[in-house]
């Protein structure tokens, strides 16, 4: 198993592009993300790491997650931070504006995210990834 994160310089982690690639969108300070690492990582799959508090995503990729998961962008915010008050979002906030928010506070992303080249997963439960690869 490959398992590669996006520290010490390296150049960023891209979402997927080809067939076989998987990127974990990973808050290490998650215990839902922790947990959804460690069912990859049983379960065999490799896999990049993408620290995205570290490396926040663009709004081009915040809308490209958003398509993989088949989601709007207020289906996967974390509406119960105070940045997303802050950000002056509500439910009737269009994709744009959650998207806004997100690129300027990472933390307001549902996480974690696991992507393969079409499609993507929330981890929660953490067990949920697996439908990506087949297994349940």
């Amino acid at each position: 198993m490959t398992n590669t994160t996006n520290e010490g310089g390296a150049s960023p982690q891209r979402l997927p592009a080809a067939p076989g690639e998987v990127l974990l969108l990973h808050n290490p300070n998650c215990s839902k993300s922790r947990a959804t690492k460690a069912v990859l990582e049983q379960a065999g799959v490799a896999f990049a790491e993408r620290l995205y508090l570290e490396d926040p995503l663009g709004p081009d990729e915040l809308a490209e997650v958003g398509k993989r998961l088949g989601k709007v962008a207020r289906e996967w915010v974390r509406s119960g931070q105070g940045e997303y008050a802050e950000a002056g979002l509500d439910a009737n906030s269009g994709d744009e504006a959650h998207f806004a928010a997100m690129v300027a506070a990472p933390i307001l992303m549902e996480r974690p995210v696991v992507l393969t080249a079409d499609a993507a997963r929330i981890g929660r439960p953490p067990i949920a990834v697996l439908e990506l690869f087949g297994d349940e």
